[in-house]
């Protein structure tokens, strides 16, 4: 019974040994486990905290690049639009500067025209008066010819109004 009775009982070196080996254990743990854990986390939070401000670094960069594209693109699309005003107006002025020489040609061969035609008018008039002044010639060396009396006189006036007449 002594020996069931060591078995069940409670001995006070025993609790002090287990006590100790207890407190070592765990100081063993705590430096040898802990520690070595904490120091690995605590590394790893560094990481992930220098990956984070670098991940912020280039997202601030981005950001940065991202509006300097959008300035240029601005820039260009501006630039585009002025050298399209700048086209438009070019043509618009050759446009203008075709229209006015054609307008000045046309202008010039409406005066050639104008001018020959007068020409044209002008020496009609005259052979119609060199035709004219032949007939009064022919009818004055008519009248010279013989004598006239009133009939024949009137003759001679309509004769010549009938010719002046068919050759206008």
């Amino acid at each position: 019974m002594q020996e069931f009775k060591n078995l069940v009982g409670i001995a006070p070196w025993d609790m002090i040994f287990m006590l100790g080996n207890l407190l070592i254990l765990t100081l063993l743990v705590k430096h040898f486990l802990f520690k070595p854990v904490q120091k690995i986390l605590n590394e790893r939070q560094q990481k992930a905290n220098d990956l984070i401000s670098d991940a912020q670094k280039a997202k601030d960069e981005a950001n940065a690049l991202q509006a300097e594209y959008e300035a240029h693109l601005a820039s260009a699309k501006d630039e585009a639009a002025q050298l399209l005003a700048q086209a438009n107006q070019t043509a618009a002025l050759r446009s203008e500067e075709t229209l006015n020489a054609a307008r000045a040609q046309a202008a010039q061969m409406k005066q050639k025209a104008s001018a020959e035609i007068e020409q044209e008018r002008k020496k009609a008039l005259n052979e119609v008066k060199d035709e004219i002044g032949g007939m009064a010639m022919a009818i004055a060396s008519k009248v010279v010819e013989r004598e006239i009396n009133e009939k024949d006189h009137q003759e001679l006036i309509d004769e010549f109004i009938e010719k002046v007449g068919g050759a206008s």
